[in-house]
């Protein structure tokens, strides 16, 4: 039942914060998949990788679907390298944003959509920095609410 509950629960936070309206890249999707290994560990890493294929198939896949779950995949394998500390894990999860953007970038990049040259590379990061405050901002964001959500269930239950 508990892992039924977190699998339910990790489907829950990621599509509220998909399907509510929002800025572009500004969901609990980095953050989740960057904290559920750390908390949970990385046995629910693909219940977030199929939340994700879940909400995909409502709102649409892209082209650059498979490079967007990799990135997910990747980060949430790294995570448990960052989970000594807050300062760690959040250090650790804006580095995670920092590779979903450079690893989605590339992606796009890789779809021709800019033209297979230095400069259609230069442009394609470029023009994606704005996606990248909202990728960094939310997932710092949706990282401070885990850690709170986190310290109070520490100092509730875990310290009596």
């Amino acid at each position: 039942m508990k892992t039924f509950n977190i699998c339910f629960g990790i489907l829950i936070a990621l599509s509220a914060s998909r399907f509510i309206p929002h800025p572009p890249n500004f969901t609990s999707l980095l953050a989740l998949s960057f904290y559920i290994p750390v908390f949970f560990g990385l046995r629910y890493l693909p219940f977030v990788i199929i939340s994700f294929a879940i909400t995909d198939m409502v709102i649409g896949y892209h082209t650059g679907t498979h490079w967007t779950w990799g990135s997910i995949l990747l980060i949430g394998l790294a995570a448990p390298l960052f989970k000594k500390n807050i300062t760690s894990r959040i250090g650790g999860a804006f580095l995670g944003a920092c590779v979903f953007f450079l690893i989605t970038n590339f992606g796009v990049w890789a779809s021709g959509m800019y033209g297979y040259t230095y400069q259609g590379l230069v442009s394609c990061f470029i023009l994606a920095v704005p996606f990248f405050a909202y990728t960094a901002t939310s997932t710092l964001l949706f990282s401070a609410v885990i850690e709170t959500i986190y310290q109070y269930y520490k100092n509730r239950f875990l310290h009596n």
